[in-house]
């Protein structure tokens, strides 16, 4: 039995247009630090940030990356430049711990990179593209494997759609309330009434987003092996991180 990993490549739209790339380069040296702590104790990561404005994540776990991709594309401060994932997922016979992901040649590093090649000829870029090894393992043939891509994908697209119809208010209530939980909370760190925000997440289609998020983590972690996933654990790590720093990942221009 292999070891379940899964893996995303980030790419950041239009980064040439930053005045000044150290201050991208260090956003993604404190986001790679961010990622490892909310891993920690919890799965395995390694974490590349190589090519100036790409991230190349390694993480135990089939729905690990797609969760930790999409909380960075709800935290991300530029709005202008928006990062994009190619991702995959798999079993490797090597150790996560002992893997360099600079030297590392594996297919399913072939894959994640295809995802994202795949969405950078889309424009406006979309954020998230999986692309599947043809088997995942002896238990599941070609054709269903292909659908079960096609499937997933189209329920990204469709997220996609509504994320990009959000105002800004919208979408920052939205992820707020993704690292919060309660309308009370997202309410009382804006200064708005719960009325208004009720209001902003009805009309930005919270619920909508946030279920497609957890419809497709459910989806892959019913195809891992272990019987108790750590996704709830990692869940909880990096919303209490990100708590902690709130007003750090949401200052009020963000409002």
């Amino acid at each position: 039995m292999g070891n379940e990993v899964s893996i995303f490549i980030m790419d950041v739209s239009r980064s040439s247009k930053i005045s000044n790339g150290q201050v991208l380069s260090r956003y993604l040296e404190s986001l790679s630090l961010d990622v490892k702590n909310w891993c920690k104790d919890t799965v395995t990561v390694q974490i590349s940030h190589r090519a100036g404005d790409e991230l190349v994540v390694a993480v135990e776990g089939y729905s690990t990356a797609y969760t930790i991709a999409f909380y960075i594309s709800r935290l991300w401060k530029f709005p202008e430049q928006r990062p994009y994932f190619g991702i995959t997922f798999g079993d490797i016979e090597d150790d996560l711990k002992s893997i360099d992901l600079n030297t590392w040649i594996h297919p399913l590093m072939k894959q994640a990179r295809k995802a994202n090649d795949e969405l950078k000829k889309e424009h406006p870029h979309p954020e998230c593209r999986f692309q599947l090894l043809p088997v995942l393992n002896e238990n599941h043939h070609p054709a269903s494997y292909n659908s079960f891509e096609t499937l997933i994908n189209s329920n990204l697209q469709l997220q996609q759609e509504l994320i990009n119809q959000q105002t800004d208010i919208q979408s920052v209530v939205c992820a707020l309330y993704l690292i919060l939980g309660k309308q009370n909370k997202v309410s009382e760190h804006l200064g708005r009434t719960t009325a208004t925000i009720s209001h902003h997440m009805k009309q930005g289609k919270t619920t909508l987003i946030l279920s497609a998020f957890h419809d497709i983590l459910c989806v892959l972690e019913s195809l891992e092996k272990k019987e108790h996933p750590p996704i709830k654990q990692l869940h909880g790590n990096i919303r209490s991180r990100v708590t902690y720093q709130l007003d750090n990942h949401f200052p009020k221009e963000r409002s």
